[in-house]
């Protein structure tokens, strides 16, 4: 399954993060852990592109990234019963596009690796303006508290986002993506 995937983010302070997520209280939290994989020297990063397995407590999948002019396109591939459960122990990445794509890039499958792992408890809410997305990721030393919304118009969305943040008086903040914030700790 592929799509392209427009997302606008902000990291929080604990405060912001803890009176957004009293605005949905009725919501379950999901627990989910990330697993990053690139080679030693970057080569997936260096193409534009970051790969990760996501786990649940059932199940998994892979996930592919591909940096647009607008967003990611975003490669997404459900990982076979035989293959989440030993995970991380074991690196296998499944046959399907995702590693047909990876392959097309010319990457050497043999230098991949798995560089470590952040955990997310995510809340995600449908709302009129997009999917919003409330998470506290844990990663080495770190915490950190982050919200993002989906969006599918990049131009509406962005005022969406804005004016969301505005109504709930929280400071617009440059916020790199997880898999960055997580190489940076490295």
């Amino acid at each position: 399954m592929q799509h392209l995937e427009i997302e606008f983010k902000n990291l929080l302070k604990k405060t912001e993060y803890d009176q957004l997520r009293s605005l949905f209280p009725e919501i379950s939290p999901i627990h989910q852990t990330n697993y990053y994989i690139d080679s030693p020297n970057w080569m997936l990063r260096e193409q534009g592109m970051s790969l990760r397995v996501r786990t649940f407590d059932e199940g998994g999948e892979l996930t592919l990234k591909v940096l647009q002019a607008i967003g990611n396109m975003e490669y997404n591939q459900e990982l076979p019963s035989d293959i989440w459960p030993h995970f991380p122990d074991q690196l296998h990445l499944p046959e399907g596009s995702i590693l047909d794509l990876i392959q097309e890039e010319g990457i050497d499958l043999d230098q991949l690796q798995i560089l470590g792992s952040l955990q997310t408890e995510r809340i995600e809410v449908e709302l009129p303006i997009g999917l919003l997305a409330l998470d506290k990721s844990c990663y080495f030393d770190q915490i950190d508290y982050e919200l993002e919304l989906e969006v599918t118009n990049p131009a509406q969305g962005y005022e969406d986002f804005k004016n969301f943040l505005a109504e709930h008086q929280i400071e617009q903040r440059k916020t790199p993506t997880k898999v960055a914030r997580f190489s940076a700790r490295l």
